[in-house]
Formats: structure tokens, sequence, C-alpha cells
């Protein structure tokens, strides 16, 4: 397919999986890795072999080992010194006995549900609604599963993958963060395998600037796309008023089909509201996370506390924010030295107007400050920060999204309006690279097939 036009917003593709530079050192904007494709994902599988990333011998998937995250992948820093894995020690039978209850909850979950990446190659059940009707965190209480460590590496992980606390995300999203994936393993499992991860300096601004390479001229960066009239069903089709910020004129483009290829609040104010009820009713539904990416430009290797080494993912135990990951950890120079430390922080939605209007200066400040009980020598140690505010960086699985019919209305083109098209991982009611590019791929599809 050649006959179409991409509109971008920004000055480069990729959305959330952007990358930036800091002297020469390549460092991520937002998504920073990709875990392997499982079976239920032969896009991605297929999108990384095109990519020369895998190839099959004697009919396994052999990945390219510089792509795969490094050792040591993952520390915690939990009571004074660093951990390896980003799950707590079980230093208490009682912690090591809930440790083991959730992995059987989880495994059951697998069994007698099932679950998948990405979400639509699982059923969908009564037992998925029922889980969809409810909080991860009121699940769990119902599962008497309330270990201080346990619930704390749990409602890191919902931060982690769904920018909000386990008391905000949905028993569905809560399990199917382990069940779609690797299950879960507590400390001293020897059936435990560490999850391989696909990384690079950039994040997976490495895969977007690539898809974005094979698009060609058909990607035009730098347009605001400002509103969008018509219907398939008219002669003329839809039309796309669109603004140029590098020439500073309006363009008109019209099309017989239509993505839209954004969030769903974006796609109703570009349409209007009442232009399409399972739009409405989708974007009714969904809320988002901000965030806050903060890369940190070293002059040199900073002091180490105790532990396990410095890691790609470097977790504390406790911390509002997520941690950070050292975009230099793929290099393969034998020597500590300069670096970029990049930091994620998925904040309350209370906090959206402070993000935008607190300055560069007090955000800094905030970052050092929840990284200063593990590097106190980091604020004499930068040399330069660049921050990237996300105002809406992914859609949060609250209970009652993932099951609403106006999703999967919008996934099927179901709209009531002919030509007219949805694509983006907030059909999936939470965002990941997968669940986004196999719903363009699907599309891409049927639109192919006419």
């Amino acid at each position: 397919m050649d006959d179409f036009a991409l509109l971008e917003l920004e000055d480069q593709a990729g959305g959330n999986s952007r990358g930036h530079q800091m002297a020469g050192m390549a460092c991520p904007l937002g998504a920073h890795y990709l875990p392997l494709p499982g079976k239920d994902s032969p896009e991605v599988y297929q999108l990384l072999e095109d990519l020369g990333l895998v190839r099959q011998e004697l009919g396994r998937a052999v990945f390219d080992e510089r792509n795969l995250c490094h050792s040591p992948q993952e520390r915690l820093f939990f009571e004074g010194q660093w951990h390896e894995g980003l799950l707590p020690p079980a230093l208490r039978p009682e912690t090591r006995s809930q440790y083991l209850g959730f992995a059987a909850a989880v495994a059951r979950a697998q069994k007698e549900l099932g679950f998948a990446m990405p979400t639509h190659r699982a059923p969908w059940t009564a037992g998925h609604q029922a889980l969809d009707a409810q909080t991860f965190a009121s699940w769990l209480d119902g599962q008497g599963l309330n270990d201080a460590q346990l619930r704390w590496y749990l409602d890191y992980c919902c931060r982690d993958d769904f920018g909000a606390a386990a008391s905000e995300v949905s028993a569905w999203a809560g399990l199917h963060y382990f069940a779609s994936r690797h299950g879960f393993h507590p400390p001293g499992d020897e059936t435990q395998e560490r999850e391989a991860v696909l990384t690079w300096p950039q994040g997976n601004a490495f895969l977007t600037q690539q898809m974005a390479a094979e698009i060609g001229p058909q990607l035009h960066c730098g347009r605001s796309v400002l509103k969008i009239d018509g219907s398939g069903s008219s002669k003329q089709g839809y039309e796309v008023w669109a603004w140029d910020e590098a020439r500073q004129v309006p363009e008109r483009w019209q099309a017989r089909q239509l993505v839209l290829a954004t969030p769903l609040f974006i796609a109703q104010k570009l349409l209007g509201r009442g232009q399409s009820a399972a739009l409405d009713d989708a974007a009714r539904l969904m809320s988002y996370a901000p965030w806050l990416v903060a890369n940190l430009q070293t002059r040199g290797p900073l002091m180490q506390r105790v532990g396990a080494p410095p890691s790609w993912d470097n977790v504390i135990y406790g911390s509002a924010a997520l941690g950070y990951v050292d975009a230099s950890h793929q290099s393969l120079r034998p020597d500590p030295g300069a670096t970029v430390l990049t930091a994620y922080w998925a904040l309350p939605q209370g906090q959206r107007p402070a993000l935008l209007k607190d300055s560069w200066q007090q955000w800094t400040q905030r970052v050092l400050q929840e990284l200063a009980s593990v590097h106190p020598d980091l604020s004499e140690q930068l040399q330069a920060v660049a921050l990237m505010r996300w105002g809406h960086a992914m859609s949060i699985p609250r209970p009652g999204t993932r099951g609403a019919p106006a999703l999967r209305a919008l996934a099927s083109s179901q709209t009531g309006q002919p030509g007219l098209h949805f694509a983006h991982a907030d059909l999936s009611a939470y965002s990941v690279f997968e669940e986004a590019y196999t719903h363009g791929v699907k599309l891409a599809g049927r639109l192919r097939r006419g």
C-alpha cells in the first residue's frame, strides 16, 4: 500500500516511543524496552524478523544478543543495600508464604481463564468480566494477600505498566501483567527464568525510527490536525484540516478511508461529539496517566552502595518514582564513565497541572531528591538535564474499561460511519507496544483487502 499519507504531530514519528541524544549518547524519552514476543504475538515477531533482530534456526527463534538486555538486568535498593531483581527479598516466613500464594493465584488464572498478549488473543469470559469489575487492590484484599512487601511490589508493577496504583487499576489488569507473560516467581523458585527483553540506548525509538524510515515520503511530520469533516459515504469522503508547523500554513487533505491512530479523547475532539456513539462511550471511560521522564547526563560514574552491581533497571523500594535505567548499559565499554540515567515517574492524575506549570528546576530537584538515598553525589556529577513531560502518557485500565463494548466496536470498525477506523493501544485499555502494533497491523490488513 502506498496511496496514503500519515500526518504526524511531532517533528519525528514514534509517539511515546521517541528518543533523544545528550553529548552524543542516545537515551529514551518514553518507552524503553520490548519483551520477547510469545506465540500470541506473531505480528510483533514478524516485525522483529523484518528488522533483523531475530531469525529462525532449526525451528527455533534466535534473537540477536546485541539487542537483548545485558546482565545485570535489574536491582532493587532495599533496607540499605542493592539486591538482584525487583522483588523484595522474603526475609520473613509470612512474606514468603504470601509470595507463594500470589504465584498460585496467577497460575490458576492462567489455567482457568487464560490471558494473552495482545489481549484479544485470549477469550473474554464472565470470569474476566468479574475481574474487570473490581480494583486489583480489592481483589488482593479478598485473597488475603496483604503483606507490605508483596503489595508494594504489585503496586510498583501497576504504576510501571499502567501508570496508576493497584487501588486504581482493575483486577483483570493486575493479573494480566503476570498471567499474559511469565507468571509470578517468588525468590528461590528453581523454575524461575529471568524474562528476556529487547532494549536499546534510545529505547523503543530504535523500533519506531526504522518503521518510520520504511514509510518515506508518505510521512508528514509537524502537522497539527485541527478538525475532521465529512464522512466515508459522501462523494468527497473525509476532509482533514491540518496546520503545517514548519511553513505556518493550513492544509486540507481528503481521504475515503480515515484512520485515527490517536488517543481516543483526541479522536473525539477531532471528530466532535455525537459523530460516533461508540467513540463517545469509549472516550467517557478513558482516563490517562501523566508521566515525567528525566534524562540526567553525568560527568562520570556515581558512587555505589553495597550489594548488587549497577544494572540496566534500578529501583528504590518505597519510592514514589519508578527508578531509572542506564542508557549506556548496552554499550560494550570496559570501564564505567559518563552516562545518561533515564528516570521515570508515573504521577497521580491530580499532578497533571503541576507537571505543566512547575518549572524544570522544580521537577529536576524532585527527581534528584527521589534518587538521593542511593546516589547522594548525583547533584555534583550532574552535567545536563532533559525533561520530557507527558500529560496523557498512557490510558489507565480502570475497572469496567477493558470489557467495554465500545472498545470492541471501535477495534472492529463498527462505528456506524463507513471509512472511519481506529488503531491505538487505547482499544486494549492500556498502553504497550504489542497492543498498538497489532491493532495497526490488523486494520491495515482489512484496508488492503478492501
